[in-house]
């Protein structure tokens, strides 16, 4: 007869005590993975956003030369300077202006082309990604297109105005027709973008209740002001602010517009980046640049704190609409 050995039951089997080192090691990795997990973030951000603020704000306290280097502590001297700069104050406006005229115009041109393809089209998926192709083409081709169409002499628009017996526009050397070009080579690159970001928030609005409006006899427009709109309103905010901080920021466009005199001959497009360009690379000021880049920073600020206030009374708005009305009741328990 053979003997069979029996294998010991799981419970009783000898548990190995873990040891104090592996216990404390074993709950340090517990505390401390998470942030481990999301240092590079903040470790990229310090490396190459809050270093170079920081070291603007340093370089903005002294009269600091491209070649030359550190110079003398000037204090909030180039703050000074550069608030009583007339050039300054030309640039902030010009900068608004642009900024309006193509704020306005792509939020509203973004909601309609989402809107028509929130429909039931065909080849969506090509309309989807023709809408985006303007962002993919790089500036300095955007530039050049529109630089030829906006030609004073023998552009495009020129020419079909002249069909039509309109004189010639200066495009280029009067102000007001120099921001609606900059601002329409805005419109085309960056409309198809946000008309994206709106469609997505379109598309996560139930259907349900588009059908629900139809049925009890709502119009696709009414359906669009009085569903879709208050829907994607959080999304509408988002796409405003990153617009208000983009185009607060416009160089590319007004640079490449006339490429020999940065902003125009009479600064009549000249916008705050593109100034801070001329002083720091022409005039070789960077103290002075620096103070232009930090006052840009705080108006930036300033307009991304008031979109906040606006929003969140919006979303307040919103929400002590949709609380249902508390029911008084009265001493006998009937309810009013």
């Amino acid at each position: 007869m053979t003997a069979t050995l029996k294998r010991p039951e799981p419970s009783a089997l000898p548990i190995k005590a873990k040891s104090p080192f592996s216990h404390r090691l074993s709950a340090w990795d517990v505390k401390a993975s998470p942030y481990l997990y999301i240092s590079p973030f903040f470790i990229l951000f310090a490396l190459v956003g809050l270093f170079p603020l920081v070291y603007t704000l340093f370089v903005s306290l002294y009269d600091w030369h491209l070649l030359k280097g550190q110079g003398e502590f000037v204090g909030l001297g180039n703050f000074t300077a550069v608030l009583g700069d007339r050039f300054f104050w030309n640039s902030l406006m010009n900068t608004m202006s642009i900024f309006l005229l193509s704020a306005i115009p792509q939020l509203i041109g973004a909601l309609v082309i989402a809107a028509v393809l929130d429909q039931n089209l065909r080849a969506k998926t090509f309309w989807r990604m023709s809408v985006l192709l303007p962002y993919v083409v790089t500036p300095v081709a955007v530039a050049l297109i529109f630089t030829n169409m906006f030609n004073e002499q023998n552009g495009l628009i020129n020419n079909l105005l002249g069909n039509f017996g309109i004189d010639p526009v200066m495009w280029r050397t009067d102000t007001i027709p120099s921001h609606i070009a900059i601002a329409t080579m805005v419109n085309w690159r960056w409309t198809g973008y946000n008309a994206l970001i709106l469609l997505a928030a379109m598309q996560a609005v139930p259907r349900d209740i588009y059908e629900s409006a139809a049925i009890d006899g709502a119009g696709a427009v009414r359906r669009f002001f009085s569903i879709t709109l208050p829907s994607i309103r959080p999304t509408m905010i988002f796409v405003i602010i990153t617009s208000t901080i983009g185009g607060l920021q416009i160089f590319s466009e007004p640079r490449l517009f006339d490429p020999t005199n940065a902003g125009g001959a009479q600064r009549q497009f000249q916008t705050t980046v593109l100034y801070l360009w001329e002083m720091a690379f022409q005039r070789q000021n960077f103290g002075k640049a620096s103070a232009i880049a930090l006052l840009l920073l705080v108006l930036i600020v300033i307009i991304g704190l008031v979109n906040f206030t606006i929003s969140k009374r919006i979303a307040s708005a919103d929400a002590a609409q949709g609380r249902p009305k508390k029911r008084r009741t009265t001493a006998e328990g009937k309810l009013k």
